[in-house]
This record gives C-alpha cells, sequence and structure tokens, in this order.
C-alpha cells in the first residue's frame, strides 16, 4: 500500500535519502523543512513540503496528522548540549506519537546501537539499558504507543552511518587528528564500532514502514564491529600523520565529548532484521569508504 508519509529530517544526512527511497518507492513524501533552503531541496526531490521543526510542537501535530505514517530521522546534531537536544527529541516524539494514538498507523524512530550491549554482540531482541552519559530516550519514549494503537518501530543506527555527506562521528575524528597533528585511539584500539552506508540506510526505513511489526527493533548495522584502531589507521595514512595510543585517562583531552564514544565497544548484529524485513546492505564499507570517498577532499 503506498502512503503519504511525514518525515522529520527530511533534508538531513539519512533523512534526504530516505526521502528519496520513499518516493522512488511510489510513496508520497510530506518533508519537515524549517528553512526556504530546506524547501527548496524538498521541492526539487518531488516532495510536499511542511514547514517547521523539531522544537514547533505544533508543527509536528500537523504533519503527522495529514500522513498516513511517520518516519522520524531528525535530531539536533549538538554534542556540546546533548541532554537538553536529546529532550528535544523526546518532546517530539511524544507530539507524533500523541496524533497517531488509536490509528494503528507506522511510527519509525532513530535510535543508535552504541550502548545496548557493550562489550558485546548487540541483537534486535536486546532492550537498550539506561545510561545518564547517553541520554537518548527515543526507544523508550516510542514503546509507550505500542499500547495506545501505534505501530511504533525503531531502527537503531550504527555509531558511524558513512558516506559523501557524513557530518558525524568520522568526519569529527578527521578534524581532530588535523588539529592535534596524530590520529589517536584509545588503549589497544581494539574496541569496535559498527558501520553502514547512507544509501543502505533508505531502504531500512521503506522496509519498516512497509511491513514492521509493532514494537519492533531494527537494526541498521551493515559492519558488526570494525576496530576504532583500524578507522584511526586509516585516518592517519590519509592525513600522513603519526597513529598513537591515548591512555583512558589521556582521552578526555585529546576527544572532548568524543571521549566516551571514542572508547566504547559496540559491535553489533543485523541478522534479525535482515532475516525479518528482508533488507540486504550492498554500499561500500567504512573503510572502503574512508579510502576512496570523498571525507579528505577540502
Amino acid at each position: 500500500m503506498k502512503m503519504r508519509v511525514f518525515v522529520t529530517g527530511a533534508t538531513g544526512f539519512v533523512g534526504s535519502a530516505v526521502v528519496d527511497e520513499l518516493i522512488k518507492a511510489g510513496h508520497k513524501v510530506l518533508g519537515l523543512a524549517r528553512s526556504d533552503a530546506g524547501a527548496k531541496v524538498l521541492a526539487a526531490a518531488g516532495a510536499e513540503v511542511h514547514r517547521g521543526d523539531l522544537e514547533d510542537l505544533e508543527s509536528l501535530r500537523n504533519g503527522a496528522a495529514a500522513a498516513e505514517g511517520v518516519i522520524h530521522t531528525g535530531f539536533v546534531h549538538d554534542f556540546s548540549r546533548y541532554k537538553e537536544v536529546c529532550d528535544i527529541d523526546k518532546r517530539a516524539i511524544e507530539a507524533l506519537g500523541s496524533v497517531l494514538a488509536g490509528s494503528l498507523r507506522p511510527l519509525i524512530v532513530t535510535s543508535g546501537t552504541a550502548i545496548i550491549a557493550p562489550g558485546r554482540l548487540a541483537t534486535e531482541e536486546m532492550v537498550r539499558p539506561a545510561d545518564a552519559r547517553f541520554p537518548r530516550v527515543s526507544e523508550e519514549t516510542v514503546a509507550s504507543f505500542v499500547e495506545r494503537g501505534v505501530r511504533t518501530s525503531v531502527i537503531r543506527l550504527s555509531p558511524s552511518v558513512h558516506g559523501d555527506g557524513d557530518h558525524g562521528f568520522v568526519p569529527i575524528l578527521i578534524n581532530l587528528a588535523r588539529e592535534k597533528g596524530v590520529s589517536a585511539y584509545i588503549g589497544d584500539g581494539l574496541n569496535r564500532w559498527t558501520g553502514v552506508h547512507r544509501l543502505d540506510t533508505a531502504p531500512l526505513y521503506r522496509l519498516a514502514l512497509e511491513k514492521g511489526s509493532a514494537g519492533a527493533r531494527y537494526h541498521g548495522v551493515a559492519e558488526e564491529g570494525i576496530s576504532f584502531r583500524d578507522i584511526a589507521t586509516v585516518i592517519g595514512k590519509k592525513l600522513n600523520l603519526p597513529v598513537v595510543s591515548k591512555t583512558r585517562e589521556e582521552a578526555a583531552g585529546h576527544f572532548g565529548w568524543l571521549a566516551a564514544f571514542a572508547g566504547i565497544d559496540c559491535p553489533a548484529s543485523s541478522k534479525l532484521t535482515q532475516e525479518r524485513l528482508g533488507w540486504r546492505p550492498v554500499q561500500k564499507g567504512l573503510i572502503q569508504d574512508l579510502e576512496q570517498g570523498t571525507y579528505f577532499k577540502i
């Protein structure tokens, strides 16, 4: 069934790929835009424009009311005020869910795999534990709407969603290496991150919209575990900089707020997601993307 889908974060790194995927599959997209420039991008992509932002809860409620399904990819990526932006995310999800209550319409929100099971292989069946260092509560917030008649799904994305136009953790690591004169990892650097290309995330959101189960969690993971040292090594090679180890005590001085993420060991599987939705990631991996992509083009 083709739907009219309200997409937040519709001009963002992941959201713009989702918009293109939905339109290509025959769905109609109502995309949230907070600026004239964003509105032009959405219109050019073939989407309807809905003006507003994540803090304008009335605009979110109106967008959800006008749609047959909602995909929430929007997030304020200001990690210097992480708790505050996580609260913005929580209120946005509550506003979207309140409109969909009792309708059985789908609401898909975005979370991450990073803290599901540190040191172990995280699976879709595992519940995200509470951790004050990582106050994003997308999953907990949306879970309350299952019993209120909303077909909710959670897409847990890898710490590194990579590809041209990436402005996430990996570009921050590259900029840190340029600034500090070294590419660093913590300890032995064998802690693992997962990776997924942005163009692989788009069909995952579409499949969750079309056939996701209420209360389901899906993993946007193409590579189960890439050592942080391997990431640091390729950054050092591409920038012609030394690759060095930092102790836990030194990490905050080098990485700043990113130290908590840089030191986490967070392998994750998407086996159940692939089985249940028929999703197959096909794009290049993170290391290959760093080697061949646009990350080091100034």
